[in-house]
Protein backbone atom coordinates (compact mmCIF):
# COMPACT_ATOMS: atom_id res chain seq x y z
CA UNK A 1 0.00 0.00 0.00
CA UNK A 2 1.10 3.60 -0.84
CA UNK A 3 -0.62 4.48 2.17
CA UNK A 4 -1.39 2.98 5.91
CA UNK A 5 -3.62 3.32 8.39
CA UNK A 6 -2.64 3.73 11.75
CA UNK A 7 -5.06 3.62 14.97
CA UNK A 8 -3.43 5.08 18.84
CA UNK A 9 -5.95 4.66 21.38
CA UNK A 10 -6.65 4.33 24.80
CA UNK A 11 -9.58 2.71 26.64
CA UNK A 12 -11.36 2.27 30.32
CA UNK A 13 -9.35 -1.43 29.71
CA UNK A 14 -5.84 -0.11 29.49
CA UNK A 15 -6.30 3.70 31.21
CA UNK A 16 -8.00 4.85 34.90
CA UNK A 17 -10.54 7.29 34.67
CA UNK A 18 -7.45 9.60 35.59
CA UNK A 19 -5.82 9.19 33.15
CA UNK A 20 -8.55 8.98 30.36
CA UNK A 21 -9.61 12.49 31.87
CA UNK A 22 -5.80 13.87 31.67
CA UNK A 23 -5.79 13.17 28.27
CA UNK A 24 -9.37 13.27 26.95
CA UNK A 25 -9.36 15.71 23.93
CA UNK A 26 -11.81 18.69 24.79
CA UNK A 27 -11.42 20.13 21.29
CA UNK A 28 -11.53 17.30 19.12
CA UNK A 29 -11.95 19.53 15.91
CA UNK A 30 -8.50 21.82 16.31
CA UNK A 31 -6.72 18.74 17.61
CA UNK A 32 -7.68 17.32 14.16
CA UNK A 33 -6.20 19.85 12.22
CA UNK A 34 -3.21 20.49 14.31
CA UNK A 35 -2.35 17.04 13.84
CA UNK A 36 -2.65 17.30 9.80
CA UNK A 37 -0.41 20.45 10.69
CA UNK A 38 2.52 19.02 12.51
CA UNK A 39 2.63 15.10 11.92
CA UNK A 40 3.24 13.37 8.99
CA UNK A 41 -0.43 12.70 8.42
CA UNK A 42 -2.78 12.95 5.33
CA UNK A 43 -6.18 12.20 6.66
CA UNK A 44 -7.40 12.08 10.46
CA UNK A 45 -10.15 11.58 13.21
CA UNK A 46 -10.28 11.52 16.58
CA UNK A 47 -12.94 10.46 19.02
CA UNK A 48 -13.13 11.31 22.36
CA UNK A 49 -15.84 10.01 24.91
CA UNK A 50 -15.86 9.53 29.00
CA UNK A 51 -14.78 5.66 27.90
CA UNK A 52 -12.23 6.02 25.71
CA UNK A 53 -9.91 8.44 23.15
CA UNK A 54 -9.04 7.02 19.72
CA UNK A 55 -7.25 8.94 17.02
CA UNK A 56 -7.21 7.05 13.34
CA UNK A 57 -4.94 8.48 10.56
CA UNK A 58 -3.59 8.22 7.22
CA UNK A 59 0.13 8.40 6.91
CA UNK A 60 2.13 7.87 3.64
CA UNK A 61 4.16 4.58 3.55
CA UNK A 62 7.13 4.49 5.26
CA UNK A 63 8.36 4.49 8.76
CA UNK A 64 4.93 3.71 11.38
CA UNK A 65 7.06 4.05 13.97
CA UNK A 66 8.18 7.35 13.62
CA UNK A 67 4.53 8.47 12.90
CA UNK A 68 3.01 7.17 15.37
CA UNK A 69 5.80 8.60 18.00
CA UNK A 70 4.68 11.72 16.03
CA UNK A 71 1.03 11.57 16.83
CA UNK A 72 1.42 10.49 20.57
CA UNK A 73 3.97 13.39 21.18
CA UNK A 74 1.62 16.21 19.78
CA UNK A 75 -1.49 14.23 21.65
CA UNK A 76 0.39 14.62 24.83
CA UNK A 77 1.25 18.12 24.27
CA UNK A 78 -2.31 19.11 23.43
CA UNK A 79 -3.13 18.09 26.73
CA UNK A 80 -0.30 19.11 28.62
CA UNK A 81 0.77 15.85 29.85
CA UNK A 82 3.88 14.04 29.28
CA UNK A 83 4.34 11.30 26.46
CA UNK A 84 5.87 8.87 28.65
CA UNK A 85 2.25 8.36 30.79
CA UNK A 86 0.76 8.72 27.61
CA UNK A 87 2.60 5.56 26.63
CA UNK A 88 2.00 3.59 29.39
CA UNK A 89 -1.58 3.23 28.66
CA UNK A 90 -1.96 3.12 25.15
CA UNK A 91 -2.10 0.73 22.25
CA UNK A 92 -1.29 1.07 18.62
CA UNK A 93 -2.68 -0.45 15.18
CA UNK A 94 -1.81 -0.33 11.56
CA UNK A 95 -3.17 -1.23 8.46
CA UNK A 96 -5.88 -3.95 8.73
CA UNK A 97 -5.27 -4.42 12.96
CA UNK A 98 -6.15 -0.88 13.05
CA UNK A 99 -9.25 -1.35 10.20
CA UNK A 100 -10.26 -4.22 12.40
CA UNK A 101 -10.07 -2.25 15.63
CA UNK A 102 -12.48 0.50 14.24
CA UNK A 103 -15.17 -2.44 13.10
CA UNK A 104 -14.95 -3.49 16.53
CA UNK A 105 -15.22 -0.64 18.60
CA UNK A 106 -18.22 0.55 16.06
CA UNK A 107 -20.04 -2.89 16.35
CA UNK A 108 -19.87 -2.47 20.17
CA UNK A 109 -17.55 -5.35 20.66
CA UNK A 110 -15.49 -3.06 22.86
CA UNK A 111 -17.42 -0.99 24.57
CA UNK A 112 -17.86 -1.83 28.36
CA UNK A 113 -21.30 -2.89 28.21
CA UNK A 114 -21.27 -5.10 24.53
CA UNK A 115 -23.58 -4.69 22.43
CA UNK A 116 -24.55 -1.07 23.77
CA UNK A 117 -25.72 1.28 20.98
CA UNK A 118 -24.02 4.71 22.08
CA UNK A 119 -20.68 4.06 20.73
CA UNK A 120 -21.87 4.00 17.18
CA UNK A 121 -23.88 7.48 17.31
CA UNK A 122 -20.64 8.82 19.06
CA UNK A 123 -18.63 7.64 16.10
CA UNK A 124 -20.39 9.16 13.81
CA UNK A 125 -20.75 12.64 15.43
CA UNK A 126 -17.03 12.30 15.17
CA UNK A 127 -16.90 11.82 11.75
CA UNK A 128 -19.02 14.26 10.58
CA UNK A 129 -16.98 16.55 12.47
CA UNK A 130 -13.96 15.50 10.98
CA UNK A 131 -15.60 15.52 7.48
CA UNK A 132 -16.90 19.26 8.02
CA UNK A 133 -13.19 20.24 9.42
CA UNK A 134 -12.10 18.41 6.02
CA UNK A 135 -9.64 15.89 7.78
CA UNK A 136 -11.39 12.89 6.35
CA UNK A 137 -10.84 12.08 2.68
CA UNK A 138 -11.02 9.29 0.93
CA UNK A 139 -9.37 6.78 3.12
CA UNK A 140 -10.91 7.22 6.05
CA UNK A 141 -14.52 8.35 4.80
CA UNK A 142 -14.37 4.65 2.94
CA UNK A 143 -13.33 3.29 6.46
CA UNK A 144 -15.99 5.24 8.82
CA UNK A 145 -18.69 4.56 6.10
CA UNK A 146 -17.55 0.71 6.16
CA UNK A 147 -18.04 0.98 10.25
CA UNK A 148 -20.86 1.99 10.26
CA UNK A 149 -22.29 -0.79 7.59
CA UNK A 150 -20.24 -3.53 9.33
CA UNK A 151 -21.73 -2.33 12.78
CA UNK A 152 -25.46 -2.30 11.04
CA UNK A 153 -24.57 -5.99 9.87
CA UNK A 154 -23.78 -7.09 13.05
CA UNK A 155 -27.19 -6.07 14.61
CA UNK A 156 -28.99 -7.43 11.61
CA UNK A 157 -26.98 -10.73 11.54
CA UNK A 158 -26.37 -11.17 15.62
CA UNK A 159 -28.79 -10.81 18.63
CA UNK A 160 -26.00 -9.31 20.39
CA UNK A 161 -28.08 -6.16 21.82
CA UNK A 162 -31.36 -8.13 22.23
CA UNK A 163 -30.99 -8.69 25.65
CA UNK A 164 -30.87 -6.47 28.84
CA UNK A 165 -27.40 -6.51 30.35
CA UNK A 166 -27.65 -3.68 32.80
CA UNK A 167 -29.93 -3.65 35.86
CA UNK A 168 -31.98 -0.82 35.15
CA UNK A 169 -32.76 -2.06 31.66
CA UNK A 170 -33.31 -5.21 32.58
CA UNK A 171 -36.18 -4.22 34.85
CA UNK A 172 -37.55 -2.64 31.91
CA UNK A 173 -37.56 -5.21 30.36
CA UNK A 174 -38.84 -7.46 32.80
CA UNK A 175 -41.88 -4.18 32.87
CA UNK A 176 -42.41 -4.52 29.07
CA UNK A 177 -43.11 -8.75 29.01
CA UNK A 178 -45.80 -7.75 31.86
CA UNK A 179 -47.31 -4.87 30.80
CA UNK A 180 -46.68 -5.17 26.89
CA UNK A 181 -47.45 -1.85 26.22
CA UNK A 182 -46.22 0.56 28.58
CA UNK A 183 -47.69 3.53 26.83
CA UNK A 184 -50.65 2.92 29.46
CA UNK A 185 -48.54 2.77 32.34
CA UNK A 186 -47.77 4.72 35.24
CA UNK A 187 -44.34 4.55 37.67
CA UNK A 188 -43.42 5.53 40.82
CA UNK A 189 -39.91 5.63 42.11
CA UNK A 190 -39.63 4.88 45.77
CA UNK A 191 -36.15 7.02 46.84
CA UNK A 192 -33.40 8.60 44.13
CA UNK A 193 -30.96 6.43 43.83
CA UNK A 194 -28.79 6.20 40.49
CA UNK A 195 -29.89 2.76 38.88
CA UNK A 196 -33.62 4.12 39.63
CA UNK A 197 -33.12 7.12 37.92
CA UNK A 198 -31.36 5.04 34.60
CA UNK A 199 -34.50 2.72 35.15
CA UNK A 200 -36.89 5.68 35.22
CA UNK A 201 -35.53 6.98 31.53
CA UNK A 202 -35.88 3.97 30.04
CA UNK A 203 -39.42 3.65 31.28
CA UNK A 204 -39.85 7.34 29.74
CA UNK A 205 -37.99 5.95 26.76
CA UNK A 206 -40.73 2.86 26.15
CA UNK A 207 -43.85 5.03 26.35
CA UNK A 208 -44.58 5.73 30.20
CA UNK A 209 -46.01 8.71 30.55
CA UNK A 210 -45.80 9.74 34.07
CA UNK A 211 -43.54 9.24 36.78
CA UNK A 212 -44.15 9.74 40.25
CA UNK A 213 -40.91 10.48 42.49
CA UNK A 214 -41.16 10.07 46.52
CA UNK A 215 -38.00 10.41 48.76
CA UNK A 216 -37.71 11.43 51.93
CA UNK A 217 -35.69 15.09 50.83
CA UNK A 218 -38.17 16.58 48.98
CA UNK A 219 -35.57 19.34 47.12
CA UNK A 220 -34.01 15.82 45.57
CA UNK A 221 -37.10 14.51 44.53
CA UNK A 222 -37.90 17.47 43.08
CA UNK A 223 -34.49 18.05 40.96
CA UNK A 224 -34.75 14.46 39.50
CA UNK A 225 -38.70 15.36 38.48
CA UNK A 226 -37.26 18.53 37.06
CA UNK A 227 -35.24 16.19 35.01
CA UNK A 228 -37.34 13.47 34.11
CA UNK A 229 -40.45 15.68 33.72
CA UNK A 230 -42.26 13.74 37.38
CA UNK A 231 -43.93 14.67 39.73
CA UNK A 232 -42.38 14.96 43.10
CA UNK A 233 -43.59 13.97 46.67
CA UNK A 234 -42.26 13.06 50.26
CA UNK A 235 -41.92 9.26 50.68
CA UNK A 236 -44.28 9.90 53.78
CA UNK A 237 -47.34 10.18 50.91
CA UNK A 238 -46.06 6.77 48.80
CA UNK A 239 -49.02 4.22 50.40
CA UNK A 240 -51.51 6.56 49.51
CA UNK A 241 -50.37 7.03 45.85
CA UNK A 242 -49.13 3.36 45.14
CA UNK A 243 -53.07 3.00 43.75
CA UNK A 244 -51.90 5.32 41.08
CA UNK A 245 -49.61 3.45 39.73
CA UNK A 246 -48.39 0.55 37.57
CA UNK A 247 -44.53 0.00 38.13
CA UNK A 248 -42.71 0.75 41.36
CA UNK A 249 -38.69 0.98 41.67
CA UNK A 250 -37.66 1.26 45.22
CA UNK A 251 -34.12 2.50 45.53
CA UNK A 252 -33.99 3.83 49.48
CA UNK A 253 -31.68 3.64 51.91
CA UNK A 254 -33.95 2.45 54.66
CA UNK A 255 -32.45 -0.21 56.98
CA UNK A 256 -35.92 -1.41 57.37
CA UNK A 257 -38.89 -2.38 54.12
CA UNK A 258 -40.47 0.79 53.24
CA UNK A 259 -43.11 -0.88 51.45
CA UNK A 260 -45.51 -3.80 53.72
CA UNK A 261 -47.33 -6.85 52.03
CA UNK A 262 -50.35 -5.52 53.96
CA UNK A 263 -49.96 -1.87 52.45
CA UNK A 264 -50.04 -3.47 48.90
CA UNK A 265 -53.12 -5.34 49.78
CA UNK A 266 -55.03 -2.43 50.24
CA UNK A 267 -53.97 -0.74 47.18
CA UNK A 268 -55.03 -3.82 45.44
CA UNK A 269 -58.28 -3.37 46.36
CA UNK A 270 -58.81 -0.02 45.47
CA UNK A 271 -57.10 -1.17 42.25
CA UNK A 272 -59.70 -3.35 41.12
CA UNK A 273 -56.80 -6.33 41.39
CA UNK A 274 -55.17 -4.58 38.06
CA UNK A 275 -51.44 -6.02 38.18
CA UNK A 276 -48.68 -4.23 39.53
CA UNK A 277 -45.18 -4.50 39.16
CA UNK A 278 -42.41 -3.69 41.94
CA UNK A 279 -38.97 -3.50 41.26
CA UNK A 280 -36.51 -3.49 44.57
CA UNK A 281 -33.04 -2.73 43.40
CA UNK A 282 -32.56 -1.85 47.06
CA UNK A 283 -29.70 -3.37 49.38
CA UNK A 284 -31.28 -4.46 52.19
CA UNK A 285 -34.13 -4.84 50.42
CA UNK A 286 -37.22 -2.03 50.60
CA UNK A 287 -40.22 -4.07 49.32
CA UNK A 288 -41.29 -7.20 52.23
CA UNK A 289 -41.12 -10.45 50.11
CA UNK A 290 -44.24 -11.33 51.04
CA UNK A 291 -45.67 -8.74 48.31
CA UNK A 292 -44.13 -11.62 45.78
CA UNK A 293 -47.20 -13.65 47.16
CA UNK A 294 -50.33 -12.03 46.21
CA UNK A 295 -52.21 -12.28 43.11
CA UNK A 296 -51.48 -9.96 40.12
CA UNK A 297 -48.83 -8.59 42.19
CA UNK A 298 -44.79 -9.13 40.16
CA UNK A 299 -41.64 -8.45 42.36
CA UNK A 300 -38.24 -8.71 41.51
CA UNK A 301 -35.24 -7.34 43.45
CA UNK A 302 -31.73 -6.89 42.70
CA UNK A 303 -30.37 -10.85 42.45
CA UNK A 304 -33.36 -11.59 40.65
CA UNK A 305 -32.29 -8.81 37.99
CA UNK A 306 -28.37 -9.77 38.25
CA UNK A 307 -29.77 -12.74 37.69
CA UNK A 308 -31.69 -11.93 34.38
CA UNK A 309 -28.05 -9.99 33.62
CA UNK A 310 -25.50 -12.57 33.53
CA UNK A 311 -28.17 -15.07 31.46
CA UNK A 312 -28.26 -12.46 28.72
CA UNK A 313 -24.09 -11.43 29.12
CA UNK A 314 -23.59 -15.19 28.29
CA UNK A 315 -26.27 -14.96 25.12
CA UNK A 316 -24.24 -11.87 23.90
CA UNK A 317 -21.02 -13.99 24.48
CA UNK A 318 -22.13 -16.07 22.24
CA UNK A 319 -23.68 -13.48 19.92
CA UNK A 320 -19.83 -12.09 19.85
CA UNK A 321 -18.54 -14.68 18.54
CA UNK A 322 -20.49 -14.13 15.46
CA UNK A 323 -20.10 -11.07 15.15
CA UNK A 324 -16.39 -11.40 15.15
CA UNK A 325 -16.79 -13.40 12.51
CA UNK A 326 -18.14 -10.87 10.23
CA UNK A 327 -15.38 -8.24 11.67
CA UNK A 328 -12.69 -10.31 10.11
CA UNK A 329 -14.12 -10.88 7.05
CA UNK A 330 -15.10 -7.07 6.57
CA UNK A 331 -11.50 -6.13 7.25
CA UNK A 332 -10.48 -8.30 4.74
CA UNK A 333 -12.55 -7.24 1.87
CA UNK A 334 -11.81 -3.53 3.19
CA UNK A 335 -7.91 -4.86 2.72
CA UNK A 336 -8.53 -6.01 -0.64
CA UNK A 337 -10.28 -1.63 -1.58
CA UNK A 338 -6.66 -0.77 -0.15
CA UNK A 339 -5.25 -3.00 -2.36
CA UNK A 340 -7.22 -1.89 -5.33
CA UNK A 341 -5.93 1.45 -4.47
CA UNK A 342 -2.63 0.72 -5.85
CA UNK A 343 -3.57 -0.21 -9.30
CA UNK A 344 -5.13 3.02 -10.12
CA UNK A 345 -1.93 4.64 -10.50
CA UNK A 346 -0.79 1.54 -12.81
CA UNK A 347 -4.33 1.79 -15.07
CA UNK A 348 -3.43 5.30 -15.61
CA UNK A 349 -0.16 5.09 -16.76
CA UNK A 350 -1.43 2.05 -18.51
CA UNK A 351 -3.62 3.91 -20.44
CA UNK A 352 -2.00 6.82 -20.99
CA UNK A 353 1.33 4.78 -22.32
CA UNK A 354 -1.26 3.68 -24.61
CA UNK A 355 -2.77 6.34 -26.11
CA UNK A 356 0.55 8.06 -26.43
CA UNK A 357 1.89 4.90 -28.27
CA UNK A 358 -1.46 5.23 -30.49
CA UNK A 359 -1.35 9.00 -31.40
CA UNK A 360 2.26 8.59 -32.25
CA UNK A 361 1.32 6.31 -34.96
CA UNK A 362 -1.18 7.97 -35.93
CA UNK A 363 0.77 11.18 -36.61
CA UNK A 364 3.26 8.85 -38.78
CA UNK A 365 0.53 7.57 -40.76
CA UNK A 366 -0.75 11.05 -41.14
CA UNK A 367 2.07 12.09 -42.24
CA UNK A 368 3.04 9.35 -44.55
CA UNK A 369 -0.49 9.80 -46.74
CA UNK A 370 -0.86 13.37 -46.43
CA UNK A 371 -2.80 16.28 -44.85
CA UNK A 372 -7.14 15.01 -44.47
CA UNK A 373 -9.89 17.23 -43.06
CA UNK A 374 -10.64 17.91 -39.46
CA UNK A 375 -13.56 15.37 -39.98
CA UNK A 376 -11.33 12.51 -41.05
CA UNK A 377 -8.68 13.50 -38.23
CA UNK A 378 -10.95 13.38 -35.69
CA UNK A 379 -12.73 9.80 -36.99
CA UNK A 380 -8.82 8.40 -37.24
CA UNK A 381 -8.03 9.87 -33.46
CA UNK A 382 -10.97 8.21 -31.54
CA UNK A 383 -10.42 5.41 -33.67
CA UNK A 384 -6.53 4.67 -33.15
CA UNK A 385 -8.09 5.78 -29.11
CA UNK A 386 -10.69 3.26 -29.43
CA UNK A 387 -8.27 0.39 -30.03
CA UNK A 388 -5.85 1.25 -27.92
CA UNK A 389 -8.34 1.48 -24.61
CA UNK A 390 -10.09 -1.34 -25.80
CA UNK A 391 -6.75 -4.15 -26.39
CA UNK A 392 -6.09 -3.08 -22.37
CA UNK A 393 -9.41 -4.47 -21.36
CA UNK A 394 -8.86 -7.43 -20.45
CA UNK A 395 -5.22 -6.84 -18.72
CA UNK A 396 -6.86 -4.44 -16.60
CA UNK A 397 -9.63 -6.45 -15.93
CA UNK A 398 -6.99 -9.34 -15.20
CA UNK A 399 -5.32 -6.88 -12.72
CA UNK A 400 -8.01 -6.10 -10.80
CA UNK A 401 -9.24 -9.59 -10.57
CA UNK A 402 -5.80 -10.15 -8.42
CA UNK A 403 -6.25 -7.51 -6.26
CA UNK A 404 -9.12 -9.53 -4.83
CA UNK A 405 -6.47 -12.15 -3.93
CA UNK A 406 -4.86 -11.85 -0.67
CA UNK A 407 -0.77 -11.23 -1.16
CA UNK A 408 -0.94 -11.08 -4.86
CA UNK A 409 -2.06 -7.52 -5.60
CA UNK A 410 1.48 -6.07 -5.44
CA UNK A 411 3.31 -8.81 -7.38
CA UNK A 412 1.29 -8.79 -10.38
CA UNK A 413 1.31 -4.87 -10.58
CA UNK A 414 4.70 -4.57 -10.57
CA UNK A 415 4.90 -7.42 -13.46
CA UNK A 416 2.27 -5.30 -15.26
CA UNK A 417 4.71 -2.00 -14.92
CA UNK A 418 7.98 -4.20 -15.75
CA UNK A 419 6.08 -5.51 -18.68
CA UNK A 420 4.82 -2.28 -19.96
CA UNK A 421 7.92 -0.64 -18.81
CA UNK A 422 5.62 2.21 -17.38
CA UNK A 423 8.39 3.46 -14.76
CA UNK A 424 10.95 3.83 -18.17
CA UNK A 425 13.53 1.94 -16.58
CA UNK A 426 16.40 1.01 -18.79
CA UNK A 427 17.17 -2.87 -18.80
CA UNK A 428 20.27 -4.06 -20.35
CA UNK A 429 19.96 -6.92 -22.71
CA UNK A 430 21.92 -10.07 -20.14
CA UNK A 431 18.80 -8.64 -17.74
CA UNK A 432 17.71 -12.48 -17.95
CA UNK A 433 21.18 -14.14 -17.83
CA UNK A 434 18.84 -17.77 -17.67
CA UNK A 435 17.25 -16.86 -21.44
CA UNK A 436 18.68 -15.68 -24.65
CA UNK A 437 18.95 -12.30 -24.94
CA UNK A 438 16.63 -10.77 -27.52
CA UNK A 439 16.22 -7.32 -29.10
CA UNK A 440 13.55 -5.51 -28.79
CA UNK A 441 13.70 -2.30 -30.92
CA UNK A 442 10.36 -1.51 -32.84
CA UNK A 443 11.77 -2.49 -35.95
CA UNK A 444 12.20 -6.24 -34.66
CA UNK A 445 8.96 -5.88 -33.84
CA UNK A 446 7.37 -4.79 -37.10
CA UNK A 447 9.12 -7.54 -38.30
CA UNK A 448 8.30 -10.35 -36.36
CA UNK A 449 4.23 -9.66 -36.99
CA UNK A 450 5.27 -9.44 -40.83
CA UNK A 451 6.95 -13.15 -40.16
CA UNK A 452 3.35 -13.93 -38.88
CA UNK A 453 1.22 -12.52 -41.45
CA UNK A 454 3.00 -14.71 -43.85
CA UNK A 455 3.56 -18.03 -42.29
CA UNK A 456 -0.52 -17.53 -41.83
Amino acid sequence: MNKQIILIGLNHRTAGVEVREKFALTDVENFEQGLMVHCPVQECMALSTCNRVEIVAVVKKGPVAEAMAAVVQYWAGACNGRPEQLMDNIYQYADLEAVRHIFTVASSLDSMVMGEPQILGQLKDAYRAAVDKGTAKTIVNRLLHKSFSVAKRIRTETAIASSAVSISYAAVELARKIFGDLKPTRAMLVGAGEMAELAAMHLLRNGVQEIIIANRTLSRAKALAASLGGEPIQIEAMPDRLHEVDIVISSTGSPVSVIKAKDVKAVLRKRKNKPMFFIDIAVPRDIDPDVNTLDNVYLYDIDDLKEVVDENMAQRQEEASKARTVVDLETETFGNWLNSLNIQPTIVDLVGNAEDVAMRELAKTLKKIGPVDDKTRNALERLVLSIAHKSLHEPICFLKRRTQEEGSAERFIDLARRMFNLDDESVPDNAHLDRKPASCAPEDIEQYIEISKKEQ
